[in-house]
This record gives C-alpha cells, structure tokens and sequence, in this order.
C-alpha cells in the first residue's frame, strides 16, 4: 500500500499519538550483547551503530546517555518520498525552541523530543489537523 505523498493531506492526517515510555540514543561499536527485541532503532553510521532503546534498558546494561526523549509517532501513513513534511513539522517546532529527531520508518515518521518538550510538542503537532 502506497504512503500518502499530498504535504497539504499529510499534515491534515498527522494525528501524533504519544508511545509510552522514554527513550535514549547511543552509539555503540558492537551491539551483540543487547537483544533485537530491545532495540528500537538502529542505524550503522562510520563510528558505530546509533541505536534508540527504552531508558530503563539502558540504565539496566549501564550505557551511558546524554538525550532523554519522548517518542511521537505521526499516525498518517507517509511516503517515503513525500516532500515537506519533516521540514514542516521542525519548522514548527523549532516556533517553541523544541529539538526534534526524526526517524522516518515504512509507515509512519517518529518524532524524538525532549521529555520536558513532550506537552508542547504534541500540542504543536495536534494544531496541523486543526487548521
């Protein structure tokens, strides 16, 4: 099934829905000793394997964290090559001083922010279906 490429349908159907839990990103040169199951995201770069995993997991192997987030997902199914929409969604978080990673998946794009920006930012994101 095709994504949804329409920048103005996209930010209509956003409907960001809040995961539980928080989360953290590291970087790692060998990932063998955490389970597949734990790892949220992973993706190798030159100095080693970025991964996103749940914070108490990560406190529980004793990997050390700078970034403590929420996790959004935008619920629309977008395309992959859709245009505008990430650029779209920072441009609006940045209004409120609130970082965000993206990680665009098959379905669906996932919003990182910090843990203290999680309320704003899903009020943010809640006023483009409201437009």
């Amino acid at each position: 099934m095709a994504g949804e490429t329409n920048l103005t349908i996209l930010l209509k159907s956003l409907k960001p829905s809040l995961n539980e839990g928080t989360y953290v990103f590291l970087t790692l040169q060998d990932i063998s000793q955490i389970s597949r199951d734990d790892i949220l995201f992973e993706f190798k770069e030159t100095e080693g394997v970025t991964i996103i995993l749940k914070k108490e997991k990560a406190d529980e192997l004793k990997f050390d964290y700078e970034f403590v987030a929420s996790w959004i997902t935008l619920t629309v199914h977008s395309a992959l090559d859709a245009v505008g929409l990430t650029a779209a969604v920072s441009t609006a978080l940045t209004k409120y001083n609130i970082s965000c990673n993206v990680v665009a998946a098959y379905y669906h794009d996932h919003i990182f922010v910090a843990t203290k920006d999680t309320e704003k930012a899903m009020e943010v994101l809640g006023e483009f279906s409201k437009e």
